[in-house]
């Protein structure tokens, strides 16, 4: 099947080089343990497209409150769905990751400089320019989404159809709804940018269950060296490989 035919792959093969590459193939518990091709990859290898993650255990947000986690949970999977070419966001574990970013210094703007004054017209060289850190930005934008929702629609996010949830979504992305609390469209940012960090990332983070997001795209993972394979234009045979040696 070309790229052409195949819509969501490409897209996320683009997406991916908007990702840094430590969210991918790192993990921020300190150094890494890449593994090398084996024997065993040549008797394994496969084409593993639409595998689903083995079930386990429900994960119990930490962050998010139940009417958030509901949220987070729709959104995701109408940002990347399942379809014939294996699962989405919701079954890859993105939330998880979403969830857990949400208890980092990082979120909580501890890495950041956040002393005032605040000039949202400055240029990006500046950095951040909003006295809201991420996970504030996710409580508001929720809160202020669900509310927008029953005003307009008769119900919370979670509880529309699959096409108002992509509407609603649209007119995040374009900042349509005029929030008091927090700008729609740096929601949106923040929900589309960890979407795709959560399933490409490393599973040691919670996210790309199965590895199927490597999987998707035919990266090989936390690999020691691959690249003999580089200039082939060939999809690479061997399975993806996780920091704790998880094999697709």
């Amino acid at each position: 099947m070309s790229e052409q035919d195949n819509p969501r792959r490409e897209f996320l093969r683009k997406t991916l080089t908007l990702i840094p590459v430590v969210t991918v193939a790192s993990t921020s518990l300190g150094g890494s343990v890449l593994m090398t091709t084996s024997n065993a990859d040549a008797q394994t290898a496969s084409s593993a497209e639409g595998r689903t993650p083995a079930p386990g255990k429900a994960y119990e947000p930490t962050y998010f409150t139940a009417e958030e986690w509901a949220f987070v949970n729709a959104a995701v999977a109408r940002l990347i769905p399942a379809d014939e070419q294996g699962p989405g966001a919701l079954e890859a574990g993105v939330p998880e990751y979403i969830d857990r970013q949400m208890n980092t210094p990082y979120a909580s703007g501890a890495l950041w400089f956040m002393q005032g004054p605040f000039n949202a017209d400055a240029p990006a060289e500046m950095g951040w320019q909003s006295k809201l850190v991420p996970n504030q930005i996710y409580r508001l934008g929720i809160a202020a989404t669900d509310e927008h929702c029953k005003k307009v629609h008769g119900s919370v996010f979670a509880g529309l159809d699959s096409a108002t949830r992509d509407e609603v979504l649209k007119q995040l992305e374009a900042g349509a709804p005029q929030f008091e609390s927090v700008p729609a469209k740096m929601f949106f940012s923040f929900l589309l940018q960890n979407t795709k960090e959560g399933f490409f990332c490393d599973p040691i983070h919670g996210g790309n269950k199965g590895m199927v997001g490597w999987t998707l795209i035919g990266f090989p993972g936390a690999r020691a060296d691959f690249m003999d394979w580089v200039e082939r234009n060939e999809p690479y045979p061997f399975p993806a490989v996780s920091i704790r040696g998880e094999r697709a």
